[in-house]
């Protein structure tokens, strides 16, 4: 294949728990991030984040500009001279707020890059940097949906959706999706059967969005889906497994019901494993979960398997991404509150893994091992895109061309500013807000 690859870096990361003290976790988060792009050294690099402004979002957003500035001022990516930024933040909004940030660096020896406007229904070249923030409904160069409530009935208003952008890099046509689903609520219930009525309600939510791309009015690309799907291990199975000979014993609270433990005990009477709502402990849980990166708990990771035959993820050989403890003494300790697993993930669909260079040279790890980034850890993807490799899309044009030779409409941002576009609610339409500023 003529051109040469180009080097990227896929990131998902659930920030939520990093805003509760920006001036320290912020940092840290921001520190490793950028010490794993100056290691792999990539060209191009998208980052989904989830849980943008934390989950005390009307009290913790405002530190969501503080993170952006720390990104755009340092020193690793001062050569990436084109950024776009896509921040839903307008948390008024209950009908359309998912929480959701697209981080997206091009470097400076990228010649030819250009996003997809779903409006104009063109590919527009990638100049100067833009950070979209505030009520995006407006912004065209992304697309962003929000599951029906229905998805989630036992959450009484849920902030899980997507949020795509479509490219061409050198050639190459292809979508980048950030993806949330939703959690555990109780372990109780998740313990209940497998798959668990959470599994179901995510495996919905992640069907709806796979058969929306596939019927795309857009036409039909090859993706990157990455973010925090929040699949969790086969809960009954584990705890059958850790429980094996022990005995259990239902501590009843009858005032309040989440207070309510099942212990599993040896024949000692000593208690081995607790469980609650919000609790998961074994009496040795590092070393169960820790120690050799939790390998014996591959077994029961199986909430994309009924997806195989869509999805493809490359294999992990990396710990747990969730539950860390959130400082940093307890930087490789899972806290005791859910069994640790796999939630945050990057899959692809099998054409996109056919625009992948050499997959034998691929990485696939998690960000920060050593290091407290929230209770999520990132988790990276790096890969050598193919180049001049067109794309797989649908025509759905007057003329019959395909999209990857679609027509082309210039920006006219300079290379030089920041544009950053404020959009505020007003009158049910977002007004568009201009302030430009030398980088």
């Amino acid at each position: 294949m003529a051109g040469k690859p180009t080097p990227m870096l896929l990131v998902t990361a659930n920030v939520g728990s990093i805003f509760e003290d920006p001036t320290v976790m912020l940092k840290i988060w921001i520190e490793e991030f950028l010490s794993t792009v100056s290691r792999l050294d990539p060209k191009f690099i998208a980052l989904h984040c989830q849980e943008v402004g934390g989950k005390n979002y009307e009290r913790s957003m405002k530190h969501v500009e503080y993170f952006v500035r720390l990104l755009m001022s340092s020193e690793e990516l001062r050569l990436f001279d084109r950024v776009r930024v896509y921040l839903d933040e307008d948390y008024s909004s209950a009908e359309h707020f998912t929480a959701l940030g697209n981080f997206y660096f091009v470097h400076e020896s990228l010649p030819d890059v250009l996003m997809w406007d779903f409006s104009a229904l063109t590919f527009v070249t990638v100049k100067g940097k833009d950070i979209h923030s505030g009520n995006i409904e407006a912004v065209s160069t992304k697309e962003k949906s929000k599951f029906p409530q229905d998805f989630f009935p036992e959450c009484k208003w849920s902030r899980k959706g997507f949020l795509r952008t479509r490219w061409n890099i050198n050639g190459t046509v292809f979508d980048l999706i950030n993806i949330h689903l939703f959690h555990d609520a109780s372990n109780f219930i998740a313990m209940e059967s497998f798959p668990s009525v959470y599994c179901k309600n995510r495996r919905r939510a992640l069907e709806h969005t796979l058969d929306r791309f596939h019927n795309d009015d857009n036409g039909n690309a090859p993706f990157f889906l990455f973010g925090d799907f929040n699949f969790r291990i086969d809960t009954q199975g584990v705890v059958k497994k850790l429980a094996e000979g022990l005995s259990p014993v239902r501590l009843q609270s009858n005032k309040n019901a989440d207070l309510t433990k099942l212990q599993y005990r040896d024949g000692a009477s000593q208690v081995i494993l607790s469980l609650g709502k919000k609790e998961f402990s074994h009496q040795e849980h590092q070393k169960v979960f820790v120690d050799g990166n939790a390998e014996w708990l591959r077994e029961f990771d199986k909430e994309l398997e009924p997806f195989s035959g869509q999805l493809f993820e490359f294999v992990i050989k990396f710990p747990p991404s969730y539950p860390f403890e959130e400082n940093e003494k307890g930087a490789k300790r899972y806290m005791q509150t859910r069994c640790p697993s796999w939630c945050d993930r990057v899959v692809l669909s099998y054409t996109a893994k056919s625009l992948i260079c050499n997959p034998n040279t691929v990485e696939y790890g998690l960000m920060g091992i050593n290091t407290c980034m929230g209770d999520h850890k990132p988790v990276f993807l790096k890969l050598d895109l193919i180049a001049n490799a067109g794309s797989s899309l649908v025509s759905w044009d007057n003329d019959g061309g395909s999209l990857s030779n679609h027509k082309r409409s210039d920006e006219v941002t300079e290379n030089t500013t920041v544009t950053r576009y404020i959009y505020i609610k007003h009158s049910d339409l977002p007004v568009r807000i201009f302030k430009e500023t030398s980088v």
